[in-house]
């Protein structure tokens, strides 16, 4: 990502026309000096999806989903970073420069752009092998048909057949020893010892017997969100263990990464406004046949965040469907825990658990598809999930009981981001564990939102200094909050409208910039990125944090919410919010100078000196 040059991107979106872009894949409407449609991201009847051909940005009302051509493309197509700005340079005629590299590292980047298209290559070959094989297979046939499948629907997922033979492959690769086969994961190798050599540690080792990964199974093509082949999934015909077999990780495939269905489900997912997350690949199967097309499934490991985050590029709800089991309530809590930090207002998820005798693939062929939806309607919200799996167990009318909930939701609440959603969790759990809010935040471990109600009397004070110094030490702690929120209204204005830096004083940037919380690094870097580009746009700006790797902390700072406004509007406020961070810096400043008692005419200099920018500031 960081080898294509800041001012290319700059350049490119210069070039581009994003109501063009979007408008390929939604169809809109002018609407005043913007175009209007609905979200491509989530349900909706109603247009709440604005694309803005002066800010070069498009943003939905509905789900918050917002973004620029490029991010519309990796959003939407599911592309990569790189492939999205390719895809665009494409359509403007321009071409992709690198930024220079050592012959080193530049060789390095040309062996494994030709290696991975190497692996593709092969584990296509081996598909068309594995269809055929089925093709040829009334054995492989007759199963699919006992689970329900049609022609059709195998067609439309790639479905194939690995015959019952140790070394099947040899008929479509001659040259059975290429290593690229132990490469793609369709080969498995061992050495000496009989131990197996890894895809990517072959470089090297002796090989001393090669076969076929997967015999006498259900091939299922896993493909990434650009459609490429990148690995399989197999499962048995009969008894044997085990009963599913996925490929290893290796250079194209990472199991923690890619969901089983998410590139054939991804205009249902987006249709819907949900992604549905089972179990296995044939629940998958099962339930597009029936019409519910926006389901996807994890690869033989349990959800990850990179899962969570990746369903989320897609949609703004998760469901989870589980059995109702003990593992599938093992399971719903990993992937509860894997959801947390990816929540938001904007963001939810639920738990689908079916009645213990069925999955999805057994309800949906025995109840059809519209039941199966009633049933997802009827899933729990993860804070109902929460709240009821940190209670579950314990004796809620005890005292123990419920300081065993506190001890575990404290690292499963620190996890949520701060959100009204996590403000309404927290509420409903102070009520079950019968203490209030204000008690319970520090049992949790979790910081004050709001200043304490009462004062100490002078007298109390005088009784206990090491409580004066506590309070102090408290109340520095809430200046510096309160100087970190205005600070961070001033960096989301600036970010949003960059062209606003240049309208402030150079003491002003030095506000910013020295601030000793999270914004002094953005302020600094937008100040770098505006002295090399001083004409830079928004949409510029916003590649540019996410080539810093500095746009997910811009985003939950809520700095997409000034895209749609007008620089004068937002002045105004900008300069509002540093005047409060210079009044609560002097504020700061003036206490650190009493503490030290003002013992020599500089301290007390400095302290009328800013006693007098404090009145100026009002």
């Amino acid at each position: 990502m960081s080898l294509i040059p800041q001012d290319f991107i700059q350049e490119l979106l210069g070039r581009t026309d994003i109501v063009e872009v979007v408008g390929r894949s939604v169809q809109l409407k002018k609407a005043g000096t913007n175009h209007k449609g609905l979200c491509p991201f989530h349900s909706e009847k109603s247009p709440s999806f604005t694309v803005s051909s002066s800010k070069q940005f498009y943003h939905c009302f509905g789900c918050g989903a917002h973004g620029t051509a490029i991010g519309f493309l990796m959003d939407h197509l599911g592309l990569t970073f790189p492939d999205a700005v390719r895809e665009l340079a494409s359509q403007a005629g321009m071409t992709v420069p690198e930024a220079p590299q050592d012959p080193q590292q530049a060789q390095h980047v040309r062996e494994q752009r030709s290696l991975k298209q190497s692996l593709q290559d092969v584990l296509e070959q081996a598909n068309r092998f594995y269809r055929d094989q089925l093709r040829d297979s009334k054995r492989a046939v007759s199963y699919l048909k006992g689970r329900g499948l049609s022609g059709p629907i195998a067609g439309h997922f790639g479905l194939g057949y690995a015959p019952d033979d140790w070394q099947g492959l040899a008929r479509v690769f001659p040259n059975y020893e290429a290593d690229p086969l132990v490469q793609a994961g369709l080969v498995v190798a061992r050495d000496d010892q009989g131990e197996t050599i890894e895809p990517g540690a072959l470089e090297g080792q002796a090989v001393t017997r090669r076969y076929d990964r997967l015999r006498d199974r259900i091939t299922f093509p896993i493909r990434n969100t650009q459609g490429e082949l990148i690995g399989f999934g197999g499962r048995i015909l009969d008894q044997g263990e085990p009963k599913y077999l996925n490929s290893p990780e290796t250079l194209l495939f990472h199991k923690g990464e890619e969901l089983y269905g998410l590139f054939e489900g991804r205009a249902a997912i987006q249709r819907q406004g949900y992604a549905l997350v089972v179990e296995g690949y044939l629940d998958v199967i099962a339930l597009a046949q029936h019409g519910v097309g926006n389901a996807v499934a994890t690869l033989g490991t349990a959800c990850t965040a990179e899962h969570v985050k990746k369903l989320f590029r897609h949609c703004g709800q998760i469901v989870f469907s589980f059995d109702g089991d003990t593992a599938g309530q093992k399971a719903a809590v990993r992937a509860l825990e894997a959801a947390l930090p990816a929540l938001g207002d904007e963001r939810s998820v639920k738990f689908l658990f079916l009645p213990p005798e069925h999955d999805p693939d057994t309800f949906v062929r025995e109840h059809g598809a519209d039941a199966f939806e009633r049933e997802v309607g009827r899933a729990q919200p993860l804070s109902v999930f929460l709240l009821d799996t940190l209670g579950s167990g314990l004796a809620m009318s005890t005292a123990e009981g419920r300081a065993q909930a506190i001890a575990r939701a404290r690292p499963l609440l620190a996890l949520l981001p701060d959100s009204a959603l996590k403000s309404q969790i927290l509420g409903e759990f102070a009520k079950r564990v019968e203490m209030p809010l204000a008690e319970l935040r520090p049992a949790l471990a979790l910081p004050e939102r709001h200043a304490g109600t009462g004062k100490a009397t002078r007298q109390e004070n005088e009784r206990r200094p090491e409580r004066r110094s506590s309070m102090a030490t408290q109340r520095a702690s809430r200046l510096a909050g309160l100087r970190t929120d205005h600070a961070q209204t001033a960096m989301r204005i600036l970010l949003a409208q960059p062209e606003l830096w240049s309208t402030l004083s150079s003491s002003q940037h030095e506000l910013l910039m020295q601030d000793g919380s999270s914004t002094q690094a953005l302020a600094s870097w937008l100040e770098a990125q505006l002295d090399a580009y001083p004409d830079l746009s928004a949409s510029a700006l916003w590649e540019g944090l996410r080539l810093a790797g500095l746009l997910d902390q811009v985003q939950s700072m809520g700095a997409a919410d000034g895209l749609d406004a007008e620089p004068a509007s937002v002045q105004q406020d900008l300069m509002g919010a540093l005047r409060w961070v210079e009044l609560e810096r002097i504020r700061q400043r003036q206490e650190e100078l009493s503490r030290d008692g003002l013992i020599d005419e500089a301290s007390r200099a400095e302290f009328r000196s800013l006693l007098s920018r404090r009145r100026e500031l009002g």
